[in-house]
């Protein structure tokens, strides 16, 4: 019986360790992609975007994301890009978990002191179907 048992609890350590090896390899800019992707397909159609991960800046569990998002086949650079905060969750998939700031080429970010004076600041200048910023 004590065999069984050291048995069984060396599975779940090799188990926990498997996991947590996954979750590491899963710190990659088209993961983060794949969460953005993923998370705002729930409500839009982003077959008609092309999804560019800028940067990606990872700690830990969480990691901040710089990502253009263009007209598909068109120019990143009359693109829009999304600051995001990403979350891992415990099936090692990144999940957005806040947005921080907005800008379209040439114009400051939503929410920086330029941006008041902008109209391209405004809710309009986010993708087709992009929810509104502070929601």
């Amino acid at each position: 019986m004590k065999i069984l048992t050291a048995i069984a609890a060396a599975a779940l350590t090799m188990g926990a360790l498997i996991l947590g090896a996954c979750a590491q390899k899963n710190d990659t800019p088209e993961a983060v992609k794949q969460g953005v992707v993923r998370d705002l397909a729930k409500k839009f159609d982003m077959t008609k975007m092309d999804v560019i991960v800028d940067s990606v800046s990872f700690r830990d569990k969480e990691a901040d994301a710089t990502v253009t998002f263009a007209v598909r086949g068109g120019s990143a650079s009359q693109g829009m890009t999304m600051n995001y905060v990403m979350e891992r969750h415990d099936d090692g998939q990144w999940y957005i978990k806040s947005r921080a700031s907005a800008t379209t080429p040439g114009e400051p970010a939503v929410g920086s002191p330029d941006a008041a004076t902008s109209a391209t600041g405004s809710q309009s200048s986010l993708p087709p179907g992009h929810p509104a910023l502070g929601q």
